[in-house]
Parts: structure tokens; sequence; C-alpha cells
């Protein structure tokens, strides 16, 4: 067990394991504490890298940080490259935005209009261009191409950032955070449970409770992320949204490596992968809690809705469904920054179901937050204290 560090980072998702890596890459002692649970929301997302046509491209301030973000993965994969990782699971690919009646029509046109007033590359397609693009296709109204997106797998490239930081020196512990230690309004370390456990209380129980003593703790545990706010004086109203996603293998009909990602204007979507794997998703479910089971109804909603924007993968395979606990927050926001009142606290969560565009770049602020570093871009409607 390691008894001293510099800084603790509290989750292996993508944005805690981000925020480990870039803090290694700078010379930082740190140790990554993650207890494995089940239904984490980076395994389980689409992957999508757009920010023109995400759900939260309304939102200014959202946008202008997506916009890094996206920007920050080339930079990344470089740096991955550099540590010999390969096998990082992102691509460049373009997006399709299409819609399939003329109310959806008027929201493309809209959502035109906003993505070229922020500079976004773009161009339309008709209805023949679109479907040949992507043959599944059926019925579309009107579709625009943004060839600027790209797509990541969540479980491969986390897996290896995380192997990058380790040669880096990143340290990483397979356990449960009991709770976060404060001493006179600063960070004194974290206290773990090395047998894990699903809930604190059980873990407060087990009886092999541990010390890991550091002046700086990042609180970066996805939807779980409110079980420290006590600790820190704090309220951190993450809670989750179950999000059920289906995987499809191609009957072979389609080239799938040359498909682009297609997402419509009624925000659901489809994700090819260039071995045969199709991704349709997802549902977002408010009040499911921390039940992360795959229900009928989940997968009867994904599926019809692939299938109306797609109606060439009925003949699909049936592979897989996959479930993830997004981590929301009141006001759609991610919460990254310094707690106030407690030195050396530091929260990077919150991102709902954009974690795979953001978690990166999130990792990498906070990094320079916690190095004396200025940010490249302004966090103030991200700020913990905001709640």
């Amino acid at each position: 067990m390691v008894e001293q560090t510099d800084v603790v980072v509290i989750g292996g998702g993508i944005v805690g394991t981000a925020t480990a890596f870039h803090l290694a890459e700078r010379g930082v002692e740190t140790v990554l504490v993650d207890d494995g649970r089940e239904a984490s929301a980076t395994a389980a997302g689409a992957g999508i890298i757009s920010p023109p046509t995400s759900s939260r491209r309304e939102n200014d301030d959202w946008f202008a940080f997506a916009v890094e973000a996206a920007a920050h993965y080339p930079d990344l994969i470089r740096r991955l490259e550099t540590q010999g990782i390969d096998d990082h699971g992102y691509a460049e690919t373009p997006m399709l935005s299409v819609a399939l009646s003329d109310e959806e029509a008027d929201t493309l046109a809209a959502d035109r209009e906003r993505a070229a007033r922020r500079g976004a590359e773009l161009e339309e397609l008709t209805p023949e261009e679109a479907e040949a693009a992507f043959p599944a296709l059926e019925g579309v109204e009107s579709a625009l191409r943004f060839p600027e997106a790209a797509r990541v797998d969540g479980a491969t490239i986390t897996s290896g950032i995380r192997r990058a930081g380790r040669r880096t020196g990143l340290t990483t512990l397979d356990a449960a955070v009991e709770g976060i230690r404060t001493e006179d309004g600063a960070v004194t370390g974290v206290v773990v449970d090395a047998a894990g456990g699903a809930s604190r209380q059980q873990q407060r129980t087990a009886g092999e409770s541990e010390r890991i003593d550091a002046e700086r703790v990042v609180v970066a545990g996805g939807a779980w992320s409110s079980e420290f706010g006590d600790d820190l004086g704090l309220s951190l109203p993450v809670s989750p949204t179950r999000g059920q996603i289906v995987h499809l293998e191609s009957d072979g009909t389609l080239d799938d490596a040359d498909l682009p990602i297609v997402g419509s204007v009624a925000d659901n979507y489809i994700v090819p992968w260039g071995d045969g794997r199709i991704v349709v998703g997802a549902t977002r479910e408010e009040g499911a809690g921390f039940d992360a089971r795959t229900t009928a109804d989940g997968v009867h909603s994904v599926l019809d809705s692939g299938l109306r924007l797609a109606p060439g993968l009925a003949d699909a395979t049936f592979h897989e469904v996959r479930v993830g606990l997004r981590p929301g927050s009141p006001d759609g926001l991610p919460i990254i920054g310094a707690v106030p009142d407690v030195d050396g606290a530091f929260v990077a969560t919150g991102h709902g179901p954009t974690g795979l565009t953001l978690g990166p770049y999130s990792g990498a602020v906070i990094a320079q937050l916690l190095t004396g570093e200025k940010p490249d871009v302004d966090l103030s409607a991200f700020d913990p204290a905001r709640f």
C-alpha cells in the first residue's frame, strides 16, 4: 500500500485517468485509486466527438469548452503513441446529421445556422447523397455533413491512457476510497479499503482501512462523486442517468470501415466501428438511480429509434447491450475546478452524456490547475462553488 504521495485521484474512468496521466507527465507523484465499479459511463458511451451536433450544443459555455476538448484529442493521441500506445481506439471520421420529417428539417436548419455562426465546418447533402454515404438510411428529408468529427472507444482509450501514465511514473491502486481527510481547511489525504466494496458503509465496517497522505486530492468519481461532498463541506449534486446502448454486428452488406457516424435531430445515433460492430444509442433515463439493469423497454426504445433512422440495419445481428450511469449535474454542465474553502481539493465530474468528448481535456485542465498553470479556457461556468 502506498503511504504518501503528492496527489490522489479518485476514480478511474476517462476523466480521472486522464487527470492522473497529465499529472504524471508533469512529474507529479500521483496515485490513481479506482474500485472498478460496474456501469461506468466510460465503457458504455458511444464515443462521438462532434461538438456542433451534441445535445449540449446550444449552451455557449459548454460548446466553447467542447471545441477545445475535441482539439485536444489529436495531441493526446500523439503523446500516447510516443509512449508506445497504438491501440487507443480513436479515429477521425465525418458525421452526418439528418432529418426525417419537415419538423426535423426545421430543427436541422436552425442547427446549421448556429454551427455556421460558430465557425464549424459543414456542408449540406441532398437526401440521395446522405443515403449513399450510409446505405442503411431511408427517408432522409435533409442532411448536413460535419467532416471534423471523430469517434473513440472509451474503454480502449482509458486503458491506453492508464498504461501510458504508468510508463511516466503513475501508480494505480485497485481500492475503494472511504473518505477524504482534511485538517484546518486543507486536504491531508484519503482513507482507502483495499478490499473494495459496494458502499462506503460496508467499507467502513470491513476493518481494512489504510491511509494515503497527500496534500491534493481530485474527485473524479463519475456518478458516485457526490459521496465525497460531505468530506469537503461542498454540495456535489451529481446524479446518475442510466444509458442503455445496443451493439450490433453488420450483416456484411455495409462496408462499415468507410461509413460515417450518423445522428438525427431526434437525438439518436449510429456509430460504425470498422470491425463489423455498429453501435446504436441510447436511452437517457432519469430517476433510475444506480440500477444498472438492461430493461426490455430500454432495448425496445433504442432499437425502435435506431431502425427508424436506418431501416437497413434490421438484419444486423444483435450482439450486446451496455449500460452506463452517466454523471449529470442540475444545470447540465460539468463541475470542474478547485473546491472552495478546502486547500488542495479539486473536482472533475458531472459530464453527463459528453464525458468521452470532454474527459481527456478536463483531466488536462485539472492538471494545469494543480501545477499552477493558467488553463486555456474559461472555467467560471463549471465552478464547483456554484452549488
